[in-house]
C-alpha cells in the first residue's frame, strides 16, 4: 500500500488571471487520454474547457469555482484541482491549496508575476506546499522567460532555476532544451502528442551549457553527492533528479519549465517533472489536533492501516443534494461506512463515493490516505474534520479573508423571494467568503463578498439558477443622531374624553453624553409631584423615542435625561398618560438641542507594495479619510492605517485595486460615530424629507 501511495500526486494550477491554467490542465487531460479532444477557454465549438463546466465560466472565459479531476502518467495517480485566477475567487485557491501536497504556479511569459501571483505565492507559503513554476505563452510577442525566471527571485524571493531553455521564442517558439538531459525537445502532430528528442541546435549549444552550469550550482546544494560527482564530473541524470527532489520537497527550491499550453509544447515534460519532484502524501507531514488532549497537535501518517481521518474543504449544492469534497489525510474510507463529524459529534453514513471529473462522477467502493474524492448527502460544513469515530481528532481550517464590499438586494418580482432565500443560503453554505444577512435597521437584505466581480456572479446565478432576478444597490449606512446641547422641557399632556381622561406634566431638561453612545435616565423629583410609581413610566416614554431620530429617522444615542419637576391628577394619571407626556415632551425639546448627525468612521488598513505608498494616501485622501500613520513592512510592502467615513468607502475595492495594479488589499473595521460636515448633514435632511412627502402622497 505504501508503494501504491509514493505513486499518488495532489496538484494545484494555480496563476494569476488569463495565464492560462484552464488551458495548460485541458493539455493535461488530452496527453493521459482523460480526454480525447481539446477545447479551448471560450471555445469557438461552444463546448468550452473541460474544467469550466458553468455556462457562466464558458461565457466569461474565467475560472470561477475550483474543478477537481485526476488522471494517470507513467503509472502515477495525478489528482489535479484547477483554481481560479481572479482576486474575487481567491478562497477557492486558499481551500485547495489547504488540502495539496504540491503544486504548478503557472506564469505568462509577457507579463510574468503579477498582483495575483503574489497572492497565491503567500497562500502557498501559508500552507507550505512546494511547487514548479511553468512560464506559459512563450509563444506570444514580448515573452522573456529569463526575465519572469528572475522576477520570481526578486519579487517572491524563490530560489528558481531553470530546467529548461526555449527553443525559438514569440511566433519561432518550437521547443525547448532539456539542461539534465542536455537534448532538444520538439513538439509536432495536430496537438503536440508527437514529441521529437534531438541534438541541441548549434545556435543554443553554449547558452545550454551556460544555463547548465547554472542549474548544477543551484541544485547540488541539495546534495552531497551530486556535489562530488560535479567535482569528478561524473554526473549523472539519477543524481540531479534526486537533488532537485529534495530541494522542493523542502520547499527550497522552484524548477522552472518553459512552454506553451495553447500551441501544445512543453506540456509532458512538465508532467514528467510533477510525477519526478512534486511529494506524495508520504512525503508530507499531516497535523491535527487531539480533542481528548487539550488540543495537542499530533501527526496524521498517510498510512491505511491507521483510524479514518479526512477534512472536508469544499462544498457543492447540485440538484441531488450537497456533493462534499474531502480529502483522506490517514486511514481508508469505504461505501456504506460511519462517519463522525468532529464539530457536530453526528454520525453518517457514506451513501455514495464518487471520484471527481470535473462536474462529472465516477462512483468508487474505497479511498485511501492520499485520495481527495467526493461525498454524496452528508450535511456538514466546509472546514469540517469527519473521523471513523475511534479518535478525537480535528485538523485545522483554512485561512478565511473578511469580506471587503457589500450591496443591498432585493428581488425583483415579490413572488421569488423564497427562491432569493434559498439560494441565499445555499451560496453562505458553499462559499466562506460570501455573506448575507438582514440589516436590523433598515430591513434590507445585504450581501458581502471579496469584490464586485465575486457578488456579481452570484446575482447572476440568482438569475439563472433560481430564477430569481434581483436588483442591487448601496447598502443603507447606519447613521446615528445625538443632541448637541443641553435643553429644558416642560409639557403636558392633557386628553379628555368620556368617562376619565389622560393627564400628566413632565418638567426637566436633555443634555448630551460626553463621549458616551447610550441613553440615560435619571429622576431628581423632590417631593411627589410625580408619584414615585410613574417614573418608570417616564422613562419608558423617553426611551421609546430613541429608536427613530427627527433629523434622518435614525436612532438616537448619547441622550441623557433629567426629569426634575412634573404634576399628577388622582383620577386622570396612569403609565400610558406619562408615557405619552414623556414623548410629546421629547418631540417639542428635540430641535431646541441643535441635534447632530453621526456617521459611522471605519478603520481603514492597506497593505500593498511601497511603490505605490501615495497611491494609496490619494485614495484615502479622496474619500474623506484621514491618515494615521504609515509604515514599512518587511520586504518592499508597506501598510497604510487611516480613518475613512464608511459612507465613502463602497467601491473602495476596485478602486484600490485599478490603482494598484490589483497588488494591494485592505482591511476595515468599525472605529467610532463622528458628526458629519454640515454639507453632507443638509443633503442627508433633504433625503429624508423627501422620502418622507413621497410616503405621505403613496398614503
Amino acid at each position: 500500500m505504501a508503494s501504491d501511495l509514493e505513486q499518488v500526486r495532489n496538484i494545484g494550477i494555480s496563476a494569476h488571471i488569463d495565464s492560462g491554467k484552464t488551458t495548460l490542465t485541458e493539455r493535461i487531460l488530452f496527453y493521459t487520454n482523460k480526454i480525447h479532444a481539446i477545447h479551448e477557454v471560450r471555445g469557438k465549438d461552444g463546448a468550452g474547457a473541460t474544467m469550466d463546466h458553468m455556462e457562466l465560466e464558458k461565457e466569461r472565459g474565467i475560472t470561477i469555482t475550483s474543478a477537481a479531476t485526476y488522471c494517470e502518467w507513467n503509472d502515477h495517480h495525478v489528482n489535479i484541482i484547477d483554481t481560479p485566477g481572479h482576486v474575487d475567487f481567491t478562497i477557492e485557491v486558499e481551500r485547495a491549496l489547504r488540502v495539496l501536497d504540491g503544486a504548478i504556479l503557472v506564469l505568462c511569459g509577457v507579463a510574468g508575476v503579477q498582483s495575483q501571483s503574489m497572492t497565491v505565492d503567500r497562500q502557498m507559503r501559508r500552507y507550505k506546499v512546494p511547487r514548479l513554476a511553468f512560464i506559459n505563452k512563450c509563444d506570444r510577442s514580448g515573452a522573456n522567460p529569463e526575465r519572469v525566471t528572475q522576477q520570481l527571485r526578486d519579487k517572491l524571493k524563490l530560489n528558481a532555476v531553470m530546467m529548461q531553455i526555449p527553443i525559438g521564442l514569440e511566433n519561432e517558439h518550437e521547443g525547448a532544451v532539456d539542461l539534465i538531459t542536455m537534448k532538444a525537445f520538439f513538439f509536432h502532430g495536430e496537438n503536440g502528442e508527437e514529441i521529437e528528442v534531438a541534438e541541441i541546435p548549434a545556435d543554443l549549444v553554449d547558452a545550454a551549457n551556460a544555463a547548465r552550469e547554472n542549474m548544477l550550482d543551484a541544485v547540488s546544494m541539495f546534495s552531497d553527492e551530486l556535489m562530488e560527482a560535479i567535482l569528478e564530473e561524473n554526473v549523472t541524470e539519477e543524481l540531479i533528479h534526486e537533488a532537485v527532489r529534495n530541494g522542493v520537497v523542502a520547499l527550497d527550491l522552484v524548477p522552472v519549465y518553459v512552454g506553451s499550453a495553447y500551441k501544445n509544447k512543453g506540456v509532458q515534460p512538465l508532467l514528467d517533472s510533477v510525477v519526478r519532484y512534486l511529494p506524495s502524501p508520504l512525503d508530507v507531514e499531516n497535523t491535527g489536533v487531539d480533542l481528548t488532549n487539550d488540543e495537542a497537535t499530533i501527526v496524521l501518517p498517510s498510512d491505511p492501516t491507521k483510524p479514518m481521518v479526512a477534512l472536508a474543504f469544499k462544498l457543492d449544492e447540485g440538484r441531488y443534494g450537497q456533493l462534499t469534497y474531502i480529502r483522506v489525510y490517514q486511514g481508508r474510507l469505504n461505501k456504506g461506512d460511519n462517519i463522525f463529524n468532529a464539530r457536530t459529534q453526528k454520525k453518517h453514513k457514506v451513501g455514495r463515493l464518487v471520484r471527481m471529473h470535473s462536474n462529472k462522477m465516477e462512483d468508487i467502493e474505497t479511498a485511501c490516505s492520499g485520495d481527495i474524492v467526493a461525498l454524496f448527502g452528508i450535511d456538514c460544513a466546509s472546514g469540517d474534520t469527519f473521523t471513523d469515530g475511534t479518535i478525537d481528532v480535528a485538523m485545522s481550517s483554512m485561512h478565511v479573508p473578511e469580506p471587503v464590499i457589500s450591496f443591498s438586494i432585493e428581488p425583483k418580482d415579490k413572488k421569488t423571494s423564497d427562491n432569493m432565500g434559498k439560494a441565499l443560503g445555499r451560496f453562505v453554505r458553499e462559499d466562506p467568503t460570501f455573506r448575507s444577512f438582514v440589516d436590523p435597521e433598515s430591513g434590507q437584505t445585504i450581501i458581502s463578498g471579496m469584490g464586485e466581480l465575486h457578488l456579481d456572479v452570484y446575482t447572476e446565478r440568482m438569475a439563472r439558477e433560481y430564477d430569481c432576478p434581483v436588483e442591487t444597490g448601496q447598502p443603507q449606512v447606519a447613521y446615528r443622531e445625538t443632541v448637541g446641547r443641553r435643553a429644558e422641557f416642560n409639557y403636558t399632556h392633557k386628553k379628555q374624553t368620556g368617562g376619565s381622561g389622560q393627564y400628566a406634566r413632565v418638567g426637566g431638561y436633555i443634555e448630551p453624553i460626553e463621549g458616551g453612545d447610550g441613553f440615560e435616565f435619571s429622576s431628581a423629583i423632590k417631593g411627589a409631584s410625580i408619584p414615585t410609581e410613574y417614573i418608570p413610566a417616564v422613562e419608558k416614554g423617553f426611551r421609546s423615542m430613541m429608536d427613530k431620530g427627527r433629523l434622518i429617522g435614525f436612532p438616537v444615542v448619547g441622550v441623557k435625561v433629567v426629569v426634575d419637576d412634573g404634576q399628577a391628577h388622582s383620577v386622570d394619571s396612569s403609565d400610558m398618560a406619562f408615557q405619552s407626556a414623556a414623548r410629546g415632551a421629547f418631540r417639542e425639546v428635540y430641535s431646541r438641542t441643535k441635534p447632530v448627525i453621526l456617521e459611522p468612521v471605519m478603520k481603514l488598513a492597506v497593505e500593498g507594495p511601497s511603490e505605490f505608498q501615495g497611491t494609496y494616501i490619494k485614495t484615502i485622501m479622496q474619500r474623506r479619510g484621514q491618515v494615521i500613520g504609515t509604515s514599512e513592512e518587511e520586504g518592499d510592502f508597506c501598510r497604510v492605517e487611516a480613518e475613512v467615513p464608511l459612507a465613502d468607502m463602497f467601491g473602495y475595492a476596485t478602486d484600490l485595486r485599478s490603482a494598484s495594479q490589483g497588488k494591494a488589499e485592505f482591511t476595515m473595521e468599525f472605529a467610532r460615530y463622528v458628526a458629519v460636515p454640515a454639507e453632507v448633514s443638509t443633503e442627508l435632511k433633504a433625503k429624508f424629507a423627501e422620502q418622507a412627502t413621497g410616503k405621505d402622497d403613496d398614503e
